[in-house]
């Protein structure tokens, strides 16, 4: 009986000295791992915003692609969920809730984890502009765990970070390779509706030229809005000259106007009025990028189908939809006309 005493006495004593050193520990964990991806700030935050997107980046959706996800009714935004459930004990089953989203800035989740081992924990992100252009993205983990666990959150970086590191590379080769998707459709014979329209001209070097087009089309613009002038369509650009040979180009940035303007002669802004006139269409749906191999096609199709060009009419650009209100590459349409007979 006295050595039964003893061990209770001992087992109690290891509890004791257990629960103490417990005690001495810290619970609380916050792991974060940050990357600068080449991309604008609002394609990245929507990749993330967004849980059907995290299917083609999450590291542990890769570790079991037969992962079981099941959405809620809605998937970005505050309130948006899912869960997920697999047979992979790295992965495991659980739940996601985004509690609070700010558009381009952060987004506030809660994930809950049911299998292997039940544990909440607050996952959080911020996106700003990186320094030399991009956004740097950070991902962020933290919680507390039971007195009885406390011992491992010391260890949740070792267990976080690798995967954490995975994912967000992964997000940054995802999001590059969407920013490089594009489509050239050939559209075929249309009629353009001309118009009137607000423009300035400038002749510059063809290497030169988006640089130019960066400063004068937002001085169209503003033009415009200052003045309450209603724009009538997308803005666009017509090419006057383009002498490939000589590195030479005349064009003018444009934004179509429902009427004839007269405009201050000190502005820099004049009124263009185009009749209508029959061209090849062609559609260019991706980055700015691809514009020279639109034209290149076009001007094929043109040659091979025997059509003329109107020399001394201007070809034009238009930007279908903003760039601004559109933040992936891959989704900006341009619409080219040739004039042609």
């Amino acid at each position: 009986m006295k050595i039964l005493k003893y061990l209770l006495l001992l087992v109690l004593i290891v509890f004791i000295g257990g629960a103490i050193y417990l005690a001495t520990l810290d619970g609380n964990y916050d792991i974060q791992r940050s990357k600068v991806i080449n991309a604008p700030i609002g394609l990245v935050y929507n990749k993330v915003n967004d849980y059907k997107a995290w299917e083609t980046w999450s590291p542990w959706l890769y570790k079991d692609p037969n992962t079981k996800l099941t959405y809620g009714d809605i998937t970005s935004g505050s309130g948006a969920s899912y869960s997920w459930e697999s047979e992979n004990e790295e992965v495991g089953a659980g739940r996601m809730e985004t509690v609070d989203a700010v558009a381009n800035e952060s987004l506030n989740q809660q994930i809950t984890f049911i299998e292997p081992w039940e544990q909440q924990s607050d996952i959080y992100w911020t996106f700003k502009p990186a320094e030399g252009g991009g956004t740097e993205v950070t991902w962020g983990l933290k919680g507390e765990m039971p007195f009885m666990a406390r011992y491992m959150a010391a260890k949740m970086d070792e267990y976080v970070s690798p995967d954490y590191e995975k994912g967000l590379a992964k997000l940054d080769s995802v999001i590059q390779l969407d920013m490089k998707k594009y489509s050239i459709k050939v559209d075929g014979e249309t009629t353009h509706s001309g118009g009137y329209y607000l423009y300035n001209t400038t002749s510059c070097k063809i290497d030169e030229m988006p640089d130019k087009m960066a400063e004068m089309m937002p001085k169209v613009g503003a033009y415009a809005m200052n003045n309450k002038i209603t724009m009538a369509g997308p803005a666009f650009s017509l090419y006057h000259k383009w002498d490939q040979e000589n590195n030479a180009v005349i064009f003018s940035c444009a934004v179509p106007v429902v009427d004839r303007v007269i405009t201050e002669r000190d502005s820099g802004i004049q009124t263009g009025m185009l009749k209508p006139f029959k061209a090849l269409k062609t559609t260019l749906t991706g980055n700015y990028d691809n514009l020279a191999e639109a034209w290149t096609m076009a001007e094929k199709y043109i040659a091979d189908n025997n059509l003329v060009e109107i020399n001394g009419h201007p070809a034009l650009e238009v930007y279908a939809n903003d760039p601004m209100e559109y933040p992936n590459p891959a989704d900006w349409v341009t619409e080219i006309y040739i004039p042609i007979k």
